[in-house]
Order: C-alpha cells, then sequence, then structure tokens
C-alpha cells in the first residue's frame, strides 16, 4: 500500500503516540527485508541440533527466517518493547536455598496477555489512519523478534544472543505489528557489547559454545521450561535453586545499569512468585498448581514439570526439613514427578534408608525410566549431610 511521505510522517507519529499511551518504552520500524543474516544463522542452529526438542523451530524454518515468506503482503515491521527490569538482582536468591528462583519475566502477569491487547489497540489505529491491513504477533508465531528488534534500533543482539538496549539493558518484551503501510524504517543499531563477557561466564551450564551462538539443549530455562522429560543429570546439581527459567546472563549484563525497573514501567511482579518456599510448591496437585499461576506463564508447563523442577531445587537446598514431602512424591502419579523424587531424596537422606527405599521400589515400579533413576541413584551415591 503506497503511503505518501506526510501520511507516512502522521502515521508514524501517531504509532508513537499510541504506544507511549499504551505503556511501551519504545518503538521502532523495520522493513521485512531487513534481516538477510538471519535464515543462515538460524538454519546453523538447527543443523547443530542446538534447538533440542522445539521442533516447531524446524518445522517453520522458512517462515521465521523471512517475514514476507509469513506474510507476504507485508511492507513495514514496527516493532515495540516494555521493560520488565526487576528490582534487584535476581542473582542474589540463589543463596536462598528453601526458596525457589523464578526468572524475572514470569514473576509477572503473562506478557503474551499484557501485550498483544495493547498491540491490537495500536494495530486499530494504524488501519483507522491509512486502511490497509495489519497482523499482530507476540513471540507465538515464526517470527525472529529479535533480529527484527535489532534491525529497527531498538537494540543489539548480545552475545548471550538476547536483545540488549542502551537504554533498557537485557530486560525487555517484545511484540510486533505486520503492517501493509509503508513507513520510513530506522536505523539498525551497532553491536556495543564489545570484549566483554559477562554473560558468557554467569551462565552455570556453559550453554554457550561461542559467542553470540547458544545451545539450548544446555540452558536452564531450555530444561526448566521446554524440556518435557527427565532434566540430564549432568545439569542437576548446576540447576541450583531455579526452577522456572534462568536471568544469569541477563542479569550479568552491564548494560543493566541503565535499565528502568518492572514497577516504574507499570509491571508490577507478584510479591508470592519473587521467592516461594519450596516446602509449599512441593505441596501442589494439579488443581493447586493451576489455581497459583492463573495468569502466570508458569502455567503452561503444567503442573507435573514444575513439580519436576522443584524437586531438583530441593534435592539441592540441604533441607532435611523437605525429605517427607520428597518422601511423599515418590509414589506420584507422574514417572516424571517420581523420577525427581528419587533423585533429590538421594540427596537428603542417608544412604542406607535410600537403599530401602529402593528395593522396596523395585518389587513395585513398573514404569522403565523411574526404575533407571533408583539404579542412576544407587550406582552414584553423595555424601550425605544428616
Amino acid at each position: 500500500m503506497r503511503t505518501s511521505t506526510s501520511d507516512a510522517a502522521k502515521l508514524r507519529a501517531l504509532i508513537d503516540r499510541e504506544a507511549q499511551r499504551a505503556g511501551f518504552d519504545a518503538v521502532a520500524v523495520t522493513t521485512p527485508d531487513a534481516i538477510p543474516l538471519a535464515p543462515t544463522r538460524l538454519a546453523e542452529f538447527v543443523a547443530d541440533g542446538f534447538h533440542g526438542s522445539m521442533g516447531w523451530i524446524a518445522e517453520t524454518l522458512e517462515r521465521r527466517s523471512e517475514p514476507a515468506a509469513l506474510w507476504p503482503e507485508v511492507r513495514s515491521i514496527v516493532v515495540l518493547a516494555m521493560n520488565y527490569g526487576p528490582e534487584h538482582d535476581p542473582r542474589k536468591l540463589q543463596a536462598k536455598c528453601d526458596r525457589g528462583a523464578i526468572s524475572a519475566y514470569a514473576q509477572n502477569r503473562d506478557y503474551h496477555e499484557v501485550m498483544k491487547g495493547r498491540l491490537k489497540e495500536i494495530a486499530g489505529k494504524i488501519v483507522a489512519r491509512a486502511g490497509g491491513d495489519v497482523k499482530v504477533f507476540v513471540d507465538t508465531a515464526p517470527v525472529m523478534e529479535k533480529p527484527l528488534a535489532e534491525a529497527a534500533g531498538l537494540g543489539w543482539q548480545g552475545k548471550h544472543t538476547n536483545l540488549v538496549s542502551r537504554e533498557h539493558g537485557s530486560w525487555l518484551f517484545l511484540g510486533t505489528i505486520f503492517t501493509t503501510a509503508e513507513l520510513v524504517p530506522d536505523t539498525a543499531e551497532d553491536d556495543h557489547c564489545g570484549s566483554c563477557r559477562a554473560c558468557l561466564d554467569a551462565c552455570p551450564t556453559d550453554a554457550f559454545p561461542a559467542p553470540y551462538r547458544l545451545d539450548a539443549r544446555r540452558c536452564i530455562s531450555y530444561l526448566t521450561i521446554e524440556n518435557k522429560g527427565p532434566i540430564p543429570h549432568e545439569f542437576r546439581e548446576k540447576i541450583g535453586n531455579r526452577i522456572y527459567g534462568c536471568d544469569d546472563c541477563l542479569a550479568a549484563c552491564p548494560w543493566n545499569k541503565f535499565a528502568r525497573t518492572a514497577s516504574e514501567a507499570k509491571l508490577v511482579a507478584r510479591a508470592d512468585l519473587r521467592e516461594p518456599p519450596l516446602a509449599e510448591l512441593l505441596l501442589l496437585d494439579d488443581a493447586a498448581f493451576r489455581s497459583f499461576f492463573t495468569g502466570s506463564p508458569i502455567k503452561r508447563i503444567g503442573r507435573d514439570r514444575f513439580v519436576r523442577n522443584v524437586l531438583i531445587a530441593a534435592g539441592n537446598s540441604g533441607d532435611f526439613w523437605l525429605t517427607a514431602s520428597v518422601r511423599d512424591l515418590l509414589g506420584d502419579a507422574s514417572p516424571l514427578v517420581r523420577g525427581a523424587a528419587i533423585w533429590a531424596l538421594s540427596r537428603l537422606v542417608p544412604e542406607a534408608e535410600f537403599a530401602e527405599r529402593a528395593a522396596a521400589a523395585a518389587q513395585t515400579e513398573r514404569d522403565e525410566g523411574v526404575r533407571r533413576e533408583w539404579l542412576v541413584a544407587q550406582s552414584n551415591p553423595i555424601e550425605m549431610h544428616a
């Protein structure tokens, strides 16, 4: 859709004004052909297997790497960002072993819900002013928001592969509006990481094989959220008390000193998710889980995966007051939960007690994966602190 220079300027002014009114912290414009390197980089990511079990990335490779392949009519892409910076360094919670560490973004209401309605309002104003058509995306379609945000000038993809902004640090939610209107694109942002490697060195599981490359299979966010099966043994201790996601690489970024906190950006974290007690989370059944996490992005992984994560944290806690709850979960209906409970118990009780329980389980357990957990835990006893 052809747009005159004057009309394009007025439309951009409207977009900027409406974005500010809707609570976005930054807005910029780019074109659908502005990320020419994205297809090759994404193909390498998939070819190396770094996407793990996230099969949808491979399945949507073409549409994901080229916006015009997703929607051929698109002429301009408006990228909007909302700051969710935490009030405190989230890494400090790792010292409280009896508490669960939840990624800062997940302490807020589900950002998909927060942003999508606001984006639709802005998109509606674009159509009302310029006509044509629009599509709105918030991380639920094959759109590469971070390269588009970089091309639009909102920031750059840092060595941790996340967007970094000189004004907002590493704490930005991103959304896009695809439009048939022709807008003047903004200038792409340069990379300002320099020789810094703070984010790479902060990763507990060495998930970065090289700067700007992430092996999701080693990432705690992937392991605790996207991974549907047992957490590999090699990462369990390194997960510590992180029960949903990991902020270490984001929190280490020096550019965060310029970031506003979420409360300043009108995003207020739930107080009960800032440092929830593991003892309470271990008691969640499916109904209680759904109720407690209403409106939270955590709800989408389901109770079993979440309790699996809590059990790993319990095993790392050294808190023997959790032992009774862990024992109870040995009889849980979910094999995923039972398997994680075995590992946690092996780290919380004396070896003799664990061996007795393993012998009893050998007579009743029918799930092969859970039986393997008993065998592995017995063959790799750790020093007990009871």
